[in-house]
C-alpha cells in the first residue's frame, strides 16, 4: 500500500520551486491534492528561512528601487504591473509558508483557507504576467524588492504576529490603494489591466478576512483581546506605521473593523 503524501511536503515543494511557471503549477497541484483529500494533515517537514527565487528579477533593497513616476507612458505602466506581479509572486510563498510553518497549530480549516488563498495568489500572478507579455514584457524584465519576505522572516516565530502583519497590514493596504490604481488604468484606456486588478481586489478582501478570522481564533485560545494584541504586534513588527486613507468599507467586509486600526496611524 502506497503511503499517502503529507501536506507539509507538498507545501515545501512550492517554497523550494524557483521558476515562476513551475511554482504556479506546484501551488495549484498542492491546493488540488489537498482539496481532494490526497494529503495528510502532517507537518513533519521544516520550512526554509527563504524560498527559492528565480535568477530574475534582480532583487534590490526597497530604497534602491528606481522610481516609477506618475505618468501614463507604457514603460511606467509596465513597471507598475511588474511590481504588482512580484507582490503576487511572493504572496504565493507567503500563503504556503503560513500553512507549512503554522498549520499544525490550527484545525484543518486553517489549511483549507490558506490553500485557497495560495491558489488565488498563483492565479493573480498568472493574470499579471499575461498582461506584461501582452505589453511585450515579462516578469523578471525589471528589478524588484523582497521587502514582503522581510515581514515573513520577522514573524516566523509567531503565528499571531504573522497573521497580524501579512494579511491584516500588508494585504489590507492593497484594499486601500487598489481601486485608485484600477481607475488610473481605466483612464489610460487599459481596461484589461483594470479588470485584472479589480478581480484581485475582490479576492484580497477574502484574504484579509481569512487572516482576521484566524488571528481572532489565536487570540481566543490565549484569552487576549484581539484589537489590543493586534496593535501591540503591529507596533512591534511593522516599521513605518499605517498610512491613511483607509478603505473602511472593504476592511469592514473583511472583518478588519476600525477598532483595530484607528489611532495607530
Amino acid at each position: 500500500m502506497t503511503q499517502q503524501a503529507n501536506v507539509g511536503l507538498a507545501v515545501l515543494h512550492v517554497l523550494q520551486t524557483a521558476d515562476p511557471a513551475a511554482k504556479v503549477m506546484a501551488a495549484r497541484r498542492a491546493a488540488r491534492e489537498w482539496r481532494l483529500g490526497r494529503l495528510t494533515h502532517d507537518f513533519r517537514d521544516s520550512m526554509p528561512d527563504m524560498p527559492a527565487r528565480p535568477d530574475s528579477p534582480l532583487l534590490l533593497r526597497p530604497r534602491d528601487m528606481p522610481r516609477r513616476g506618475k505618468g501614463t507612458s507604457m514603460p511606467r505602466r509596465i513597471a507598475l504591473i511588474h511590481a504588482l506581479a512580484h507582490i503576487e509572486f511572493v504572496a504565493i510563498d507567503l500563503a504556503f509558508d503560513m500553512i507549512g510553518r503554522f498549520g499544525a497549530q490550527f484545525p484543518r480549516e486553517f489549511t483549507d483557507d490558506w490553500m485557497r488563498v495560495g491558489a488565488e495568489e498563483a492565479m493573480h500572478f498568472v493574470l499579471l504576467d499575461r498582461r506584461l507579455r501582452a505589453m511585450a514584457s515579462f516578469y523578471g524584465a525589471l528589478p524588484a524588492h523582497d521587502g514582503l519576505w522581510d515581514a515573513a522572516k520577522d514573524t516566523a516565530h509567531d503565528a499571531s504576529a504573522r497573521l497580524a502583519i501579512v494579511p491584516m497590514v500588508l494585504e489590507a493596504r492593497g484594499l486601500d490603494i487598489t481601486l485608485a490604481t484600477v481607475e488610473r488604468f481605466r483612464e489610460q484606456g487599459d481596461n484589461q489591466t483594470a479588470k485584472v486588478l479589480n478581480r484581485i481586489y475582490n479576492d484580497e478582501i477574502g484574504h484579509v478576512s481569512v487572516g482576521t478570522k484566524w488571528f481572532e481564533y489565536a487570540c481566543g485560545r490565549t484569552n487576549q483581546a484581539p484589537h489590543d494584541h493586534w496593535k501591540y504586534l503591529v507596533k512591534t513588527h511593522f516599521k513605518g506605521g499605517l498610512k491613511p486613507p483607509f478603505n473602511d468599507s472593504a476592511r469592514q467586509a473583511a472583518g478588519l473593523t476600525q477598532e483595530y486600526y484607528l489611532g495607530i496611524e
